[in-house]
């Protein structure tokens, strides 16, 4: 089973890369499951029904979130509504919506998708290896193909919580820093990781934002408006192989699929 994870999509630049790229990708790769973050797909900051509902339709079966999940408040209908929105695993118990999910499609095995945040520079959620260590084996009795979105800012949280899951999961991947990395691998137990998959949207941009405006605040430590840049849209992932019957991860590559310049 071959399985695409996308970075975290920022505004209608990243949503266009989602929409022209990966139709294609499936094609080229016969991939068989389609992942992606979209905490950031509305207007580069939250995520809607509408941005969802896009997103979907563009091909991703499942989208996973992270510390922007509430900057936009429609996403309450979201979480309520949509059965393949994944909110971070680790907020409280009545957070509404869903840190893991179920996904199956015809005679494709299932697959569950956990989202986790991580604390590290972050907000001070609940202890994202505790919560993930009490759902793990309930996940794994019912499937052992198993995907975690982990949004985090510490490459070595990252990377514990990769260490920490091998051999229970099939992919830990990165989000949140909007930087690639180049440290995908498999683990000794069969997991896959890599620290952070990049953005989807403008390259030419600070981490999607618009290039002068960040330049601006670094330079007098004032307020700015930060709009979604525009130039040089590319989609960033990354695809693994998944042995069917394990489990395990055979095969890790990361995926940039330049977009077309518009007219």
């Amino acid at each position: 089973m071959r399985i695409l994870f996308i970075g975290d999509i920022v505004g209608r630049p990243g949503r266009r890369a989602v929409r022209e790229c990966v139709p294609k990708l499936v094609e080229k790769h016969q991939i068989s499951m389609v992942i992606a973050n979209g905490e950031n797909s509305a207007g580069g900051a939250g995520i809607t029904p509408a941005t969802a509902r896009e997103i979907h339709d563009a091909g991703v079966d499942v989208i996973t979130s992270g510390d922007h999940l509430w900057d936009q408040r429609e996403v309450i209908g979201l979480l309520e509504k949509d059965p393949y929105f994944v909110r971070p695993l680790n907020y409280p118990k009545d957070t509404p919506g869903h840190g893991y999910v179920f996904w199956q499609k015809g005679e494709i095995p299932q697959v569950a998708v956990v989202n986790l945040q991580g604390r590290t520079f972050m907000a001070d959620l609940e202890n994202p290896f505790l919560a993930i260590d009490a759902v793990i084996e309930e996940i794994r009795q019912q499937t052992s193909i198993v995907i975690v979105d982990f949004h985090a800012e510490a490459t070595s949280e990252k990377i514990a919580m990769g260490r920490f899951l091998d051999g229970k999961v099939s992919l830990v991947v990165g989000t949140h820093t909007h930087v690639p990395t180049a440290d995908e691998q498999i683990f000794p137990g069969g997991t896959a990781f890599l620290c952070d998959t990049g953005f989807t949207g403008p390259q030419a941009s600070v981490l999607g934002r618009e290039i002068e405006p960040v330049i601006r605040r670094f330079l007098t430590c004032q307020p700015q408006r930060f709009g979604v840049a525009q130039k040089d849209v590319m989609l960033r992932g990354v695809l693994i192989d998944v042995d069917e019957k394990t489990g395990n991860a055979t095969r890790i590559m990361r995926i940039a699929e330049s977009v077309e310049p518009q007219s």
